[in-house]
């Protein structure tokens, strides 16, 4: 599924689920709370920290998700069509990034 059609069916699930968007300060929030839950997920099972037995069943890609889709619910409210900005994105940095990764001599 590309994200022009993923906006379309975050919008439609608001309109036929939810009642409406929360407000972009209220999305804002609910951003930073799943971006913490990935953060927690990923320190613990791939950093340093142990893991808490109660956190061992966390789904990493359902964590994930939550992230995507409090960003389409942002782009949607916000009037950004997020596939021309990732598309644009993807661009910039292929022509930026070309050979500056390949002679990192930290990455070898």
């Amino acid at each position: 599924m590309d994200i022009k059609n993923a906006q379309l069916d975050v919008d439609n699930w608001i309109n036929e689920h939810g009642v409406r968007y929360f407000n972009e300060l209220t999305n804002m929030a609910q951003l930073t709370e799943e971006v913490g839950e990935v953060a927690r997920i990923i320190a613990r099972r791939y950093g340093e920290q142990s893991e808490k037995e109660s956190d061992k069943n966390k789904d990493l890609g359902e964590e994930l998700a939550d992230v995507v889709f409090v960003v389409l619910c942002l782009a949607n409210q916000t009037g950004v069509d997020l596939q021309a900005a990732f598309d644009k994105k993807m661009d910039l940095k292929t022509k930026r990034d070309h050979d500056r990764h390949h002679n990192n001599e930290k990455l070898k």
